[in-house]
């Protein structure tokens, strides 16, 4: 190559930059290791990490650690699954079709709606993208958000809307739920959807109904943001008047990942 670059050295390369500005001495890093004493290396700083057996975390904010039955993985590395990459090569692609099928009739019945996506990036996305829907169903431009939702749920949907030219305003909350008054004030004949979270930031369990029935009579429609897991107790969303159900994957089989990628649930009514 340098033959012929015509060229008897590669710092030739870079005769362009000043000498002035080149670094004149060594990197001052270690020896290079042999890689049996690279691994050994490795293996001690390994060491000084504690993982969720060893310890409790309360940083995770919807992404905790959850028991993954080893049957998750057994299923997940059956050839037929991780080696079909595209839905739309019929050949190749027969357990991919079967496997986006399955999660889309669980995420429906668990959610309480008709149809369901496979899927969106993540819970936060998701939340982003149900906004836009909210918007392009009713024709208008103005979403309410509750400040019991997720705070970065809240700020990827203003992004979101941002680039939309859709207005986001955020209602209060009042003892941990959403303040009716102040929500009932701002639900006007503008707005294209309520969205909520459920359960909220806080733990505490809105009135879905009672909040999907305001929405509703303000011809708006109603989002809420869920958690997996939480309805097996509650009642799935769809039973209580909400339009669009969306929702962090993550616990129903994901490991944390030291934050991510994880998937956004998203389902809806049919209409």
């Amino acid at each position: 190559m340098m033959s012929f670059l015509g060229i008897a050295d590669t710092t030739e390369l870079f005769d362009d930059i000043p000498a002035s500005v080149r670094m004149d001495r060594s990197l001052g890093l270690q020896r290079a290791m042999s890689e049996i004493e690279l691994e050994r290396h490795m293996q001690q700083l390994a060491r000084k990490n504690v993982d969720f057996t060893q310890i409790t975390s309360f940083l995770g904010a919807g992404s905790y650690e959850h028991y993954i039955p080893s049957a998750v993985d057994a299923l997940t590395s059956r050839s037929e699954f991780y080696t079909s990459y595209t839905p739309y090569q019929p050949e190749i692609s027969q357990g991919m079709l079967q496997a986006i099928f399955e999660y889309q009739t669980v995420v429906s019945e668990l959610t309480g709606m008709d149809l369901a996506n496979a899927s969106m990036y993540d819970g936060p996305t998701a939340l982003g993208e149900a906004g836009l829907v909210c918007c392009s169903h009713t024709r208008r431009n103005k979403l309410l958000v509750a400040s019991s939702m997720h705070p970065e749920y809240r700020a990827v949907l203003e992004t979101y809307a941002a680039g939309q030219a859709v207005e986001v305003v955020t209602v209060p909350q009042h003892d941990g739920l959403i303040d009716w008054e102040e929500l009932d004030g701002l639900c006007d004949e503008t707005v294209a959807g309520v969205l909520i979270q459920y359960p909220n930031f806080f733990g505490c369990i809105e009135d879905v109904q009672k909040i999907a029935d305001l929405a509703h009579s303000r011809g708006a429609l109603l989002v809420v943001n869920t958690y997996p897991i939480a309805l097996g107790l509650l009642k799935a969303p769809g039973e209580l008047g909400a339009d669009i159900a969306v929702a962090e994957g993550q616990s129903l089989g994901n490991s944390m990942s030291f934050g991510g990628p994880y998937l956004g649930i998203m389902a809806t009514r049919k209409e």
